[in-house]
C-alpha cells in the first residue's frame, strides 16, 4: 500500500499474559490520579468566564455551532448533539468543509464555537478570518493559557488543564474529558434557562425508551372492547374458562350491567380456588371468588407508571383494569403489552 508502513503484528498470548499486564492498584492508581485531574479542572475554572458563554448561547439569534478537529471535533459535535436534544439549534461544523464552500451556512446571527487543546490546531485558524468575515461570534475553548485562537477570537473560555492522564502527556484523555464535562454542563444550565418541560423534552425523544416512558399513556398501550375479557358475578367459573384463557390477559374483568367494574378473577385464583373447592367450583360463581379491590389505574396515567403500579409490593401483578372516573371499564393494560411497546 505505497509508502505506508505496515500493521504491527497482533501480540502473542505469551505476550499478553507475560509482560502486557496490569494489576487492580495500578488501575486504581489510574483512576484515581483522573480523578485528581477533572478536580482540577473544577477548582480552577472561571466561572464569570463560563457565564458569559453561556449567555451567548442562550441569546444566540440564529444557530450555534461547533467545530473542532481530531478528538475536539468528536468532542465538539456531541455537545451539539446534545444541545439539539434539548430544542436548542445547533449543529456541528467541519472545519475542512467549512473551507470548501460549507462556510455558506454561517450569518451574522449565529455563534461559532471552536474547541482546540492547545489553540494552534491550523484548521481552526485558517477558518477564523473566513468565519469573522460572515459575521459570526467566535468563541474558543481551549486549555493553553495565551494560544492564538483564544487572541483571534471575540470571546474565550480558558479550560483549565493539570495535565493529560497519558504517562507521555500526549493523549488528549483528560482535556477531551473536560470539555464534555464543560460543554454538557453548559447545556443543562441553558435547559434550566429555558425552562425545558419534560413533555418537551420527551417531544424531542419520540423514540426509545426515554421517549416512550415520558410520551406514552396507559390510554395508548391499552387493549379495549372485544379484547377485554369480561364476564358477570353471576357467572360460573367454569363456563368462563375460554374467556379466562383466550384473551391472553391471564384474568377475568367481571362488571355490571353499567360496564361498571366489580372485581377481577386471574387464572392464580382459579387454581387456588380449584384446590381448596374441589369439585365444588362447579357450583361457585365468578363473584363468590373474585378480586373486589383490585389494582386500578386511569387512562390518562403515564404507562410507566402503571408499569410501577405492576410491581408494587407486596406482590406483582401482571395487569391493571383501566376506569374511568365513573368506575366504568374502559380496558385493560398488560405487563407484557408495556414491555412489548418497549417500556
Amino acid at each position: 500500500m505505497g509508502s505506508l508502513p505496515a500493521f504491527p503484528p497482533a501480540p502473542s498470548k505469551q505476550c499478553l499474559n507475560g509482560r502486557s499486564h496490569i494489576d487492580e492498584s495500578a488501575l486504581a492508581a489510574l483512576f484515581k490520579s483522573q480523578q485528581s485531574h477533572l478536580n482540577f479542572f473544577f477548582d480552577h475554572i472561571d466561572h464569570s468566564q463560563t457565564l458569559a458563554f453561556t449567555h451567548a448561547l442562550l441569546h444566540a439569534a440564529g444557530t450555534v455551532f461547533f467545530t473542532g478537529v481530531g478528538k475536539s471535533g468528536f468532542v465538539a459535535h456531541k455537545i451539539s448533539q446534545t444541545l439539539v436534544s434539548l430544542g436548542v439549534r445547533s449543529a456541528f461544523l467541519s472545519p475542512v468543509d467549512a473551507l470548501h464552500g460549507d462556510i455558506g451556512i454561517l450569518t451574522d446571527r449565529d455563534v461559532l464555537v471552536l474547541l482546540s487543546k492547545s489553540g494552534a490546531t491550523e484548521e481552526l485558524l485558517r477558518l477564523v478570518p473566513c468565519a469573522r468575515a460572515k459575521g459570526a461570534l467566535l468563541v474558543a475553548l481551549t486549555s493553553v493559557e495565551g494560544n492564538a485562537l483564544a487572541a483571534m477570537c471575540d470571546m474565550a473560555v480558558h479550560l483549565p488543564l493539570q495535565r493529560e492522564l497519558c504517562p507521555f502527556n500526549l493523549a488528549p484523555v483528560t482535556s477531551t474529558a473536560i470539555q464534555m464535562v464543560f460543554g454538557d454542563t453548559v447545556a443543562i444550565a441553558l435547559m434550566e434557562a429555558r425552562n425545558l418541560s419534560k413533555e418537551e423534552y420527551a417531544a424531542n425523544h419520540p423514540a426509545g425508551k426515554i421517549g416512550k416512558s415520558l410520551i406514552f399513556k396507559v390510554k395508548d398501550v391499552l387493549k379495549k372492547q372485544d379484547e377485554l375479557p369480561i364476564c358477570r358475578e353471576s357467572d360460573l367459573i367454569m363456563d368462563q374458562l375460554v374467556e379466562l384463557t383466550s384473551k391472553g390477559c391471564g384474568c377475568l374483568l367481571v362488571i355490571d350491567d353499567n360496564y361498571r367494574l366489580i372485581g377481577t378473577f386471574t387464572d392464580g385464583d382459579l387454581r387456588r380456588t380449584l384446590r381448596a373447592s374441589g369439585e365444588a367450583i362447579f357450583k361457585l360463581t365468578v363473584g363468590e371468588m373474585c378480586n373486589r379491590n383490585p389494582r386500578i389505574i386511569g387512562p390518562e396515567a403515564m404507562a410507566v407508571e402503571a408499569m410501577k403500579k405492576m410491581e408494587a409490593p407486596p406482590s406483582p401483578v401482571q395487569f391493571l383494569p383501566v376506569i374511568n372516573d365513573e368506575n366504568v371499564l374502559i380496558g385493560i393494560v398488560t405487563l407484557h403489552g408495556l414491555v412489548s411497546a418497549g417500556l
